[in-house]
């Protein structure tokens, strides 16, 4: 190690200030984190990239400061799908440190993992104050029935109006209009159900049916149109 000649000329005075880390709120315990592998936690963030078409929604379950689950959910670009796809196969068992300086191809992933490693690295991830964290496996409860991800989308025009062509529970079928044209419920259909039982072997009809449903005063409207065609 090099010194200038400023420090070199400089004599040496005492210093005992050294009472260590702050201790952070993992897994339900006071951790004074000094090494990558002292951190622990389940936790979610949220990134974009450069130009903003896209988000990836990220969710890492970390022990001993190694990613031992990852789910990887990506909106707005065709390309961040198969950056997706890659990512899962490249971040669990590498560190939190690895994985923030390892390249994962778009930019919107790499960005949650720098926000998740933030919250993790602070002690600030969701499962900070639950005893133990959560199994490996928790991640995939956000997808819920079906393991497809919650999606929201709509569209609106001020010439035509709203549109509603996906909400949480669904592919939406019909929207259901009151005398004033405006929307009071819809019919969808959830398409994660009815794919698991067509897997199971129930016809496409029928299991179209089980998977279909109606929300609000679907059933007392003036007209139904189709939010795709009308």
């Amino acid at each position: 190690m090099e010194y200038s000649q400023e420090i070199k000329r400089m004599c040496t005075v005492g210093n005992n200030a050294n009472h260590g880390s702050a201790p952070i709120p993992e897994e339900g315990k006071w951790i004074q984190s000094k090494e990558v592998t002292d951190v622990s936690g389940l936790t979610h963030g949220i990134g974009w990239c450069a130009p903003q078409q896209g988000a990836c929604k990220l969710t890492l379950n970390v022990k001993d400061g190694i990613i031992q689950e990852c789910l990887i959910e990506t909106i707005g670009c065709s390309g961040m799908t198969h950056s997706a796809s890659m990512a899962a196969e490249i971040m669990p068992g590498k560190t939190i440190l690895e994985a923030l300086n390892t390249d994962l191809v778009c930019d919107a992933i790499n960005t949650a993992m720098r926000e998740l490693f933030l919250q993790i690295v602070y002690g600030r991830t969701q499962t900070a104050f639950s005893e133990g964290g959560l199994p490996i496996g928790a991640g995939l409860e956000d997808l819920g029935k079906g393991l497809r991800s919650q999606v929201g989308t709509t569209y609106g025009t001020l010439a035509k109006g709203p549109r509603y062509l996906e909400i949480a529970e669904g592919y939406i079928q019909k929207l259901a209009l009151n005398k004033n044209d405006e929307i009071i419920g819809y019919s969808f259909v959830h398409l994660g159900k009815m794919m698991e039982s067509i897997n199971k072997g129930v016809e496409p009809a029928e299991a179209l049916e089980k998977a279909s449903g109606k929300y609000g005063q679907f059933d007392d409207a003036v007209k139904y149109i189709d939010p795709r065609k009308e």
